[in-house]
């Protein structure tokens, strides 16, 4: 998708500090933090949102979940406590229409979230 911003991203054909790759996924710091820790995990492929998974997706839905329990780990929030969040939909939250997992740590957060 040569419109979407994290397949650019991706690319690299705009600048983003990368966390963590993998063959399946990649993770950035998110550029308007909502905690002291904000990373994104998004799957090199495009897939628009959570909706549009199927049955063979399992394997990259895997990686995403995986990839962020070690980026929570690298970013030192893993024992405290860190919250995963995948927005769906315009309604759901969702800006960028990528997939992406929001992995939220270093500080309290309360429930219920919105």
């Amino acid at each position: 998708m040569s419109d979407c911003l994290f397949c650019k991203i991706v690319a690299r054909t705009i600048p983003a500090t990368l966390v963590y790759e993998d063959e399946l996924v990649v993770a950035f710091d998110d550029i308007n933090p909502q905690a002291p820790t904000h990373t994104l995990v998004i799957p090199r492929k495009h897939v628009t949102s959570i909706a549009e998974l199927q049955d063979g997706d399992v394997t990259l839905l895997g990686r995403l979940l995986l990839a962020g329990n070690k980026v929570a780990r690298q970013k030192g929030i893993a024992d405290s406590g860190y919250r995963f969040v995948v927005n769906t939909g315009a309604d759901g939250g969702q800006s960028v229409f990528h997939l992406h997992l929001h992995i939220l740590g270093g500080r309290h957060m309360g429930w219920p979230p919105g």
